[in-house]
Order: structure tokens, then C-alpha cells, then sequence
């Protein structure tokens, strides 16, 4: 069998994040200290607009490779993923347009990473076609962005340090949101409408969607009770008010699977749940109360059609917008992390990440997530470690992850 000409492809380099991806990969790629090499390609639908991206990449990024290849158009997908050992794509909504090269990749093996967080595209994705990835051998990782890199790695880390000083994991951990500046892309939005609109026509994705254990393995086992915030409350942990965060859907059950998959490493009696930390006394309580009410007038504004129509219309990002370079930058995130023994022993980590979560960050996580299933997932271009099948970013990644996230992508994991 040839060998593939490619270590990586970026599908959707020129997408909103596509185009942040393929300026970090190429930034990242050409710093002879980063200590990575390999060959690469920019993929997507239109040459013209690829050339485009590739003029913005300066003199090192001139002779990066192009193809061209449709998300609906299989044979070409056939002919991308035989060229290359790693995809990463950025073409989304994932619901509507992700699905076609998921399949090719399980059936070809040829490993995948996205930054998707609709669960119930995962879940769909998952029931179709682990079985032909663990029979190709192809590593499928969703979520290697602000959803639910952060989430599911600070999990992973604070039970390290958990069983460093007790001998066994946290049975109790929580997540509270305590700073989070950046903007929201049109992508990302058009992916949050699709699901709202999928779940009010489904009965059953929205019975699915209320489950903290719809991405975990069929027969997970798992009966304990889940804490959802969905209204505001004083947490005592944290000392502050905290209201439902958006992204807590996604990341609580991805780190739900990365249990399941480890063979239920934090405890069959896990529990895990996010929210926002508003502040303290009565102005923290307002804003609670405030971010509570807000969430559910856009969901309903989005179910409505005239409303959704203006919110698209003067509200709203469209797709292929986002924010600005230096939007990007002067982003960041605290993420607060506490974990609790059954017999009341405590522990508490924090994630942060210098960019803005969604996008500057997003796209150096996901980088080197692609990086790491090229390079560090192989040794001597044969595949190592986990074998086929659909895996969570602390399942497939582990520590090493969190040591390229450190050196290369602005995030710090620490004990407090």
C-alpha cells in the first residue's frame, strides 16, 4: 500500500477557525525551537479561496500544498484521506456538513479531529460507524476545542493529582466558569440554532440531550443522579452566585465518556457538572438571575422564525465572521475546578488560556491535538497507542497533551 503523501490536512482552511488553525499551524511549524516537523496540506472547496489563505501564511507558508474537495462530495474526500495520515476539519456545522468525511475516514483509517460540540451529531456518529474505526484503525476525536479541551483536561488533571495525594480519584468534581472574555463567530452560532431547532422537532434527541450519559458507551452501567445548573444558585464551594453555562451540555458528557472509556477511572459514582460564577451578594445574585433569563430568551428567539430572522439579521455573527485578531488576543479564561473525596476530603485546580476561548485558544488547542494524533500517536509512521474506534481528548491524548498545551497554546493547569 503507497504511503500517504501527507502527515496532516486542514479541512475548511478557509473557515472562520479554519483560517486561525492554518496561521498557528504554519507560525508553529516554521519555529525550528518548536521542535515539530511534517509535511502538510490546506483542503476545502475552492482553490481561489485557498491561495487566498495561503497568501496570508507570509514566505514560510508559500509552499504549503493545496486540495480541493467538496464536504458532500465523497470521491473527492476518498482521494483527500489517501493522502494524508491525520484530517483535522473545521467545516461545520458538523450536523450539516460534517458527516460525510467522518464516514470515509472510519472506513479508510485515516485518523480525524474536529472541534464540534453537538452532541447529537457525536452520538449519531458514534452508533454508525465506530464499528468500521475499530476495524480501519482510525482514531476519531470530536471536541479538541474550548469544547471541551479545557473541561475534559482539567478533569484528567485534577484526578492525577488526586491520586498523587489520596490513592484514588475525586468521586465529586465541579466546574465553575470565574473569567471568560471573547466573542462568538457566526459558525458557532448556526451551529447552537441547528441544534435548538433539531431538538424541537425530536422529542427523542431532546430526551437524549437531558441526559448527562448520552455520549458514553451503550452499556455504561452509570445510575448516579447528575446535578444540572439550570437556574441561578449560591454555590458554597466557590463562595459566588453561579447561573447554567452554555457550554456545560457538551463538556459534562464528554468527560461522562472519558470515565465510561477508561474503564470508569473517576468512579462508577462520578459526578460532574459547570456553571458560571456571577459574583457575590445581591449584584451577583441580579446577574445570576439576569444570565438565566437571557439564555432562555434566545432560545426562544430562536425557535420563532420572524424572531430568529432579526436576530440573524442585526444581532447575530454570520457565518464566516468572528472576532478580530486583537478581539482574539486580548481574550482569556479562568476556569475554577473542585474535587471532593465521599469522605470530604478537597482539592482545587485551575485552567486558564491567554486567548479567547473560542477562537484563539480553540485554534491552538485543536492544532496541536491534530499535532499530537500526527506525530506523537506514531512511531515511525505506525500508529501507537489507542487503536481504532472514537476516543475523547483525555482518553486519547493523556498528560502529553497537557505538556503541548503548557509549551504551546497558552494554557496553564495548576493546583490552588
Amino acid at each position: 500500500m503507497p504511503q500517504p503523501t501527507y502527515d496532516l490536512v486542514v479541512f475548511g482552511a478557509t473557515s472562520f477557525v479554519g483560517q486561525i488553525l492554518t496561521r498557528y499551524l504554519s507560525d508553529y511549524l516554521s519555529d525550528a525551537g518548536a521542535g515539530d516537523t511534517l509535511r502538510w496540506a490546506i483542503a476545502g472547496r475552492s482553490d481561489a479561496k485557498l491561495r487566498q489563505v495561503r497568501d496570508t501564511l507570509g514566505a514560510a507558508g508559500q509552499s504549503v500544498p493545496i486540495i480541493v474537495a467538496d464536504a458532500a462530495d465523497e470521491a473527492q474526500l476518498q482521494a483527500l484521506c489517501a493522502q494524508t495520515r491525520v484530517v483535522v476539519s473545521t467545516v461545520g456545522p458538523y450536523a450539516l456538513y460534517g458527516e460525510p468525511l467522518v464516514r470515509v475516514c472510519a472506513q479508510t483509517g485515516t485518523d480525524y479531529c474536529d472541534l464540534t460540540g453537538e452532541t447529537q451529531w457525536i452520538r449519531r456518529m458514534i452508533d454508525r460507524y465506530e464499528a468500521a474505526a475499530r476495524q480501519s484503525g482510525a482514531r476519531i476525536v470530536h471536541c479538541c476545542g474550548f469544547d471541551s479541551v479545557p473541561s475534559d483536561m482539567g478533569v484528567f488533571f485534577l484526578q492525577q493529582q488526586a491520586r498523587q495525594q489520596w490513592g484514588e480519584p475525586a468521586a465529586h468534581v465541579k466546574m465553575r466558569v470565574k473569567t471568560l472574555k471573547g466573542g462568538a463567530s457566526g459558525g458557532t452560532v448556526a451551529s447552537v440554532i441547528n441544534v435548538v431547532r433539531e431538538a424541537a422537532a425530536d422529542p427523542a434527541l431532546r430526551r437524549e440531550l437531558l441526559d448527562p450519559y448520552s455520549l458514553c458507551p451503550q452499556r455504561h452501567g452509570f445510575t448516579v443522579r447528575q446535578h444540572a445548573v439550570r437556574s441561578a444558585e449560591f454555590d458554597r464551594d466557590c463562595g459566588a452566585w453561579i447561573a447554567p453555562f452554555v457550554m456545560a451540555a457538551i463538556n459534562e458528557r464528554v468527560v461522562h465518556r472519558s470515565n465510561a472509556l477508561a474503564g470508569n477511572a473517576y468512579g462508577s459514582r462520578f459526578t460532574y457538572d459547570e456553571a458560571v460564577m456571577t459574583g457575590t451578594g445581591l449584584k451577583g445574585r441580579v446577574t445570576a438571575l439576569t444570565m438565566v433569563a437571557g439564555l432562555g430568551a434566545f432560545m426562544v428567539g430562536v425557535l420563532i422564525g420572524p424572531v430568529r430572522g432579526l436576530m440573524a439579521r442585526f444581532l447575530l455573527p454570520k457565518p464566516g465572521e468572528g472576532p478580530s485578531v486583537d478581539a482574539q488576543r486580548a481574550g482569556r479564561y479562568d476556569l475554577r475546578f473542585f474535587g471532593r473525596t465521599d469522605d470530604g476530603r478537597t482539592l482545587r485546580v485551575k485552567v486558564t488560556g491567554d486567548r479567547d476561548p473560542g477562537y484563539g485558544s480553540t485554534g491552538k488547542m485543536l492544532g496541536q491535538a491534530a499535532l499530537d494524533l500526527a506525530l506523537d500517536c506514531r512511531r515511525d509512521g505506525v500508529k501507537t497507542g489507542r487503536g481504532g474506534g472514537f476516543w475523547t481528548p483525555a482518553t486519547m491524548f493523556d498528560e502529553r497533551y497537557i505538556e503541548r498545551l503548557v509549551r504551546h497554546a497558552g494554557l496553564r493547569f495548576e493546583v490552588i
